[in-house]
């Protein structure tokens, strides 16, 4: 499956690329359900699909650290090896539970500067079927303002569906 995705020409439409995407995501994913495998296949399709993308990865919730995300499956440069729920803007998406989607990270309030290209940032919680939560996803870009709410719509629903089911 991954391999015909590598050959598949997506939409330039942003919305309708999402959507195959998710649908590709699904497909390739369907039976598997090693958490690591999941986050280490979405974070690669996603991040060979969009231009905008920079940095593209999970923080995962460290179970041997309270309230303390470490690094997980990422496409891009060096990432943050641990950030603390409510530090930086994965930090604010950990602790509030709600999608964080930054503009301009160098206004955000207590930003963690992993690579100092990065200008704007998604970021999105993880949760379970318990709605435990998981992970945080996290997208940057080396662009000013390169998300908008179809990034965030998009990235909620494809999340939700490949860790809640």
């Amino acid at each position: 499956m991954a391999e015909a995705f590598n050959d598949k020409t997506l939409s330039a439409d942003k919305a309708a690329r999402y959507a195959e995407v998710a649908e590709e995501i699904a497909s390739v994913l369907d039976g598997e359900a090693n958490v690591t495998a999941r986050m280490a296949t979405v974070a690669s399709m996603l991040a060979n699909s969009f231009d905008h993308y920079f940095w593209t990865g999970f923080y995962v919730v460290d179970p041997a650290k309270e309230r303390e995300l470490v690094v997980g499956p990422y496409q891009g440069t060096l990432g943050c090896l641990r950030i603390p729920f409510g530090r930086g803007v994965c930090g604010a998406a950990a602790a509030t539970g709600q999608t964080q989607l930054v503009p301009d990270v160098h206004a955000f309030p207590g930003h963690i500067a992993c690579d100092s290209r990065s200008a704007s940032e998604v970021v999105v919680p993880v949760f379970d079927a318990a709605g435990r939560l998981l992970a945080v996803f996290d997208v940057d870009s080396d662009r000013p303002a390169a998300f908008d709410e179809i990034d965030q719509a998009w990235l909620e629903r494809i999340l939700g569906a490949t860790f809640r089911a």
